[in-house]
C-alpha cells in the first residue's frame, strides 16, 4: 500500500486523472465542509481553463462560450458522507493506493462517491478548454490521442451539500439563484455507475404511519390499549407487499416499499399510547410524487399516514439525440438507476439527464470505498471522445 501525499496548492487539474482523484480525496470535504475543496477548484478553473467561472457559496459553475448549437452539462457534488469511525477502515482521508499510484486501486472517502467523477470533470475542463497554448500543450501531453475542438458547449457544475437534506442542496441553490447557468440540452451526472449509462432514477417517498392507543400501567395492561401492538397490521401489509418492476422507455425500474424505522413507548412499565412506523417507497419514474403517496395510502388504508419527505424520479432521458450518441460511444447497454440522484433536479428543469461515472455504486458510503485508476481513465476517455465529436 502506497500512501498518498497532500495536494499542493494550486491544484493541478492537468495531471493524470487518477492521481487528480487522489488529490481531491486528500482534501476532506464532508457535507458542510466543502469550502477548502471549492477554493482549490475555483482557483484551478480560473487559472488553467478559458471557462467563465461563477461561484455561489461552495458551488461552482464553469461554462464554455464557443457558440455551439448544443450545450451539455456535466455535474458532480464535492461533499462526502462522514469519515469512517471503524479501526482499520480504508475509506479514509488521506487516500492510499494498492499497486502503482495511478494504475492500482485507489482507496479513500469519496473514491467512489464521487471524487473520481469530479476529477473527470476537471480533467475535461483542462483538456477541452485550456487557458493558453501552454495549457493546451500540457493537456495534449497527458492525452496524445485527443484532437479537435469540442463539438458541443459544456457547462461544468460542482456543488455542495448533496449528501444531506434536500433543503441544503447546492444544486438546488444554483437553480434558485442562477437558473440561466443550468440551461442546457442534455446533462450527465457523474455519479458512480461502473462505467455504464444509467438512465433517469427512481423517486423516493417517506411517510409515517401512526397508531394511537391508551396509556396504562403495564401491571394493569387491560386498562389501556397498546399502540405498538396496533401497528402489527402495518408491518404485516408491508411484509406481504410484492414490489413491482415497471418498464419506462425500455428500462426496467425495480421498486421497493419498506419499513425503515419504528418508534413507540415511554417507559418499561407503561403501555404505549402511540407508535409511529417510518416507511420508504422507492417508486418508478412513471409516477408523480402525489401518485406514489396515494399508492402507499391505499395499501395502508385505515391508518393515519403523513408524508414527511419525497422527491420525484426522472424518466430515462435516452431519447435525446445527444444521449443516444453518448450511449453509442460508451458501447454498453443503458441501465436503469434504482436510487434517487440529482438527475431528477435536471429533469425538473426541463433538461434530460443520465448518470455515468467511474466506480461501483455499491461501495458508496462504505468503509472500504475504492476505485480502480483504470476505470477513472476509461470514463474520461469516453466522455472526451463524445464531447469532441460533432453532433
Amino acid at each position: 500500500m502506497t500512501p498518498a501525499t497532500s495536494p499542493a496548492a494550486p491544484l493541478d487539474i492537468t495531471q493524470d486523472v487518477a492521481l487528480l482523484t487522489a488529490a481531491l480525496i486528500d482534501v476532506e470535504s464532508v457535507s458542510g465542509g466543502e469550502a477548502a475543496l471549492a477554493d482549490l477548484l475555483e482557483g484551478a478553473l480560473c487559472a488553467q481553463t478559458s471557462l467563465e467561472v461563477t461561484r455561489d457559496g461552495d458551488a461552482i459553475v464553469a461554462r464554455s462560450a464557443l457558440g455551439r448549437p448544443e450545450r451539455v452539462i456535466l455535474a458532480g457534488h464535492l461533499d462526502t458522507v462522514p469519515l469512517p469511525t471503524a479501526d482499520g477502515a480504508r475509506g479514509t482521508v488521506p487516500s492510499s493506493w494498492d499497486g502503482e499510484p495511478g494504475d492500482g486501486i485507489l482507496w479513500g472517502r469519496g473514491a467512489t462517491d464521487m471524487k473520481g467523477g469530479v476529477a473527470v470533470q476537471l480533467a475535461l475542463a483542462a483538456r477541452l478548454f485550456p487557458a493558453d497554448d501552454a495549457g493546451a500543450e500540457s493537456a495534449a501531453a497527458s492525452a496524445p490521442a485527443a484532437t479537435g475542438t469540442p463539438g458541443r458547449d459544456v457547462t461544468f457544475v460542482f456543488y455542495d451539500h448533496e449528501e444531506v437534506e434536500a433543503s441544503k442542496s447546492g444544486l438546488g441553490r444554483l437553480a434558485a439563484h442562477h437558473p440561466e447557468l443550468l440551461a442546457g440540452d442534455f446533462a450527465i451526472l457523474l455519479e458512480p455507475t461502473n462505467g455504464a449509462v444509467e438512465g433517469g432514477c427512481n423517486g423516493t417517498l417517506r411517510v409515517e404511519a401512526t397508531t394511537v392507543g391508551e396509556a396504562a400501567h403495564s401491571a394493569r395492561a387491560w386498562m389501556g390499549r397498546n399502540a405498538i401492538h396496533a401497528a402489527a397490521p402495518i408491518l404485516e401489509r408491508l411484509a406481504a407487499y410484492e414490489p413491482a418492476t415497471v418498464t419506462v422507455e425500455g428500462l426496467d425500474y425495480r421498486e421497493s416499499l419498506n419499513a425503515v424505522g419504528i418508534a413507540g413507548g415511554t417507559a418499561g412499565n407503561v403501555i404505549p399510547d402511540r407508535c409511529t412506523v417510518t416507511i420508504n417507497y422507492r417508486f418508478a419514474p412513471d409516477k408523480t410524487l402525489d401518485e406514489a403517496e396515494q399508492h402507499v395510502r391505499s395499501l395502508l388504508d385505515g391508518f393515519d399516514v403523513v408524508r414527511t419527505d419525497g422527491a420525484s424520479g426522472a424518466r430515462p432521458g435516452l431519447t435525446h439525440p445527444a444521449a443516444a450518441a453518448f450511449v453509442a460511444v460508451v458501447g454498453r447497454d443503458a441501465q436503469p438507476k434504482y436510487g434517487w440522484t440529482d438527475v431528477a433536479r435536471f429533469s425538473d428543469l426541463g433538461v434530460p439527464a443520465v448518470n455515468y461515472g467511474p466506480g461501483d455504486a455499491l461501495l458508496a458510503h462504505k468503509d472500504d470505498e475504492r476505485v480502480a485508476g483504470a476505470d477513472i481513465r476509461a470514463c474520461l476517455a469516453s466522455l472526451e471522445a463524445w464531447l469532441r465529436a460533432q453532433p
